[in-house]
């Protein structure tokens, strides 16, 4: 689990990437976002987050 702590937020100034996130639109169905947000939520982390790790998987 990533974590924050000791570390100031600075905008566009990336704390756990090499780069900074922007921002992009995709469109889920309900049962999908929920989905999402369920297991961002038992990792303690966003949506976010949990997509950008799929990703770079």
């Amino acid at each position: 689990m990533s974590t924050r702590k000791g570390k100031k937020a600075v905008k566009n100034v990336p704390l756990f990437h090499d780069e900074v996130k922007t921002r992009h639109h995709i469109l889920l169905t309900p049962t999908a976002w929920q989905r999402l947000q369920q297991r961002a939520k038992e990792q303690e982390i966003s949506v976010s987050e949990l997509v950008e790790r799929w990703a770079m998987d």
